[in-house]
């Protein structure tokens, strides 16, 4: 019997041998994606080479749905820049003018609103106020006559005023460039929104792939951000997106232990929102288990630096519009989608607003230490993902307000620190569906299509889907190995493998 002969391949091996074996499939770990993935020939085989792929890699798939999604949720706002004739005065014809058309509440009937438009004119960013030298926080106007009154500032972190004022400064620039052209030209506050719409949607794109590639195992689940319904319906509801990018990369920048650079961008973000701060507590606790204390000092250096580059020229040259945000925040009341404002709508309790300040405060303090609490007792040092989940989650719950587009914070962290996609998806959904009855509140009585009661119903939900997200957390935490902690890098065989 002759000695079997080796056997030849058919055709030459492929330059590129690399296969990722570690990364996690969806159509064959996901009953709805294996069935979804009918329509495209069926799951992933079982000895694909994944990781090969030269053009349509997982992160410029998601990429895609990104901007799909953003597209979308653009259209969804362009009911709000609808123009239409200016009327002329009896007698007069008409002068060919045009104005914003939000006749019959559209922007509330519509479903339509967005703070971009309505703040566009009120923080004096037409190009007629900016030929004037009106700067936010320098400029000043009042809410009674035009000389008397309360005296108010843009009431924006100063990261998102100078987003502001960049994107009003390119719209002047762009309405003088083609004036006298062929090209249409539009209202300004258009051109605005729609200049802001394009810094948001990069803003977003960062997000989508930071939060990928914190969880590099699990590239696909960025498509949870990439589609999330809140981001069909807030993403151009007010600049909440740039906060949620710069925490995005920070986390990033700590997984892969670029401390520095998590601080910077940390720093940024708390330039842009309040929340951000709770990185400190939520890194200050994995750098204590871990015994990276200098990591902590480090990462809380750099975060103030950066923080004091954006706000010092403007604290120390407009201390008065500096300070407006932090003083509006202060002063404010129970918000309507707060739980505080429907307490007090169901009880008739009615609190001054420094007590309620005071027992926001007083109640965020304790969700800090119940969080540090459960972090120090883990069976594991959790990932920070996790802990920023429950830290934002808590600020939310007991804050004085939660503004609709405020949910956005909790996506990607959400979508790292929580396995679960259809259960994740039901919360986004609820969570966004509260636009409708929310918008509901400004209609005129024979307008409105549903009274408060089933805005505070929607709350209430909310607030408890939110709470079931955290109990999830917390379990994952207190009784197993969290699966969302960041994984190790790849082995040598697997360096090269491309996402």
């Amino acid at each position: 019997m002759n000695a079997p002969r080796e056997w030849d391949s058919p055709v030459p091996l492929a330059d590129d041998l690399r296969i990722d074996t570690e990364r996690e499939r969806p159509s064959r770990s996901n009953a709805q994606v294996a069935a979804a993935s009918g329509v495209i020939g069926g799951p992933v085989g079982l000895h694909a080479a994944v990781g090969r792929s030269r053009f349509w890699t997982p992160v410029r798939a998601v990429l895609l749905m990104a901007l799909t999604v953003l597209a979308v949720s653009w259209t969804g706002k362009a009911g709000c820049l609808q123009q239409a004739p200016v009327p002329a005065a009896s007698g007069e014809s008409p002068t060919g003018e045009v104005r914003l058309n939000w006749d019959n509440q559209r922007q509330y009937y519509g479903l339509c609103y967005s703070d971009i438009v309505a703040t566009y004119a009120a923080h004096r960013l037409t190009p007629r106020d900016l030929q004037q030298g009106t700067m936010p926080y320098r400029t000043y106007w009042y809410d009674g006559a035009e000389t008397s009154g309360t005296k108010h500032y843009s009431d924006q972190p100063v990261l998102i005023g100078l987003t502001m004022y960049v994107a009003a400064k390119a719209t002047q620039g762009w309405q003088a460039l083609i004036d006298g052209t062929v090209i249409p030209k539009q209202l300004d506050v258009v051109t605005y929104f729609n200049i802001a719409a394009l810094l948001i949607t990069l803003f977003w794109l960062l997000a989508v792939w930071a939060t990928m590639m914190t969880d590099r195992r699990r590239l696909w689940r960025g498509a949870l951000v990439a589609l999330s319904p809140l981001v069909l319906v807030h993403a151009f509801t007010a600049f909440d997106v740039i906060p949620v990018a710069l925490v995005a990369l920070a986390l990033l920048c700590w997984s892969r232990e670029r401390v520095l650079l998590a601080g910077v961008f940390g720093g940024l973000a708390a330039a842009a929102a309040l929340y951000p701060l709770l990185l400190i507590p939520a890194l200050a606790v994995i750098c204590v288990r871990d015994q990276r204390v200098q990591d902590l000092w480090a990462f809380v250096t750099c975060g103030g630096i950066a923080w004091l580059a954006v706000n010092l020229p403007i604290m120390v040259t407009y201390p008065r519009g500096w300070g407006e945000f932090y003083r509006a925040w202060w002063q404010r009341g129970a918000e309507p989608d707060s739980l505080y404002h429907q307490v007090m709508r169901m009880s008739g309790w009615a609190p001054s607003t420094a007590l309620l300040t005071a027992v926001s405060l007083i109640l965020l303090a304790a969700v800090i230490a119940a969080v540090t609490y459960l972090a120090l007792r883990a069976e594991v040092t959790p990932a920070p993902a996790q802990l920023m989940f429950l830290l934002v989650a808590g600020y939310l719950l007991v804050g004085k307000a939660w503004n609709p587009q405020s949910s956005l914070w909790l996506v990607p962290l959400a979508v790292l620190a929580i396995p679960y996609a259809r259960l994740l998806i039901a919360v986004m959904l609820v969570d966004a569906l509260i636009w409708v009855p929310r918008m509901g509140l400004f209609l005129d009585p024979d307008r409105k299509w549903l009274n408060e009661d089933w805005f505070s119903v929607a709350v209430v939900l909310r607030a408890l889907a939110v709470l079931v997200l955290c109990a999830v957390v917390v379990r994952d935490l207190w009784i197993r190995t969290p699966r969302t902690a960041p994984p190790p890098l790849p082995s040598p065989p697997y360096a090269g493998v491309t996402s």
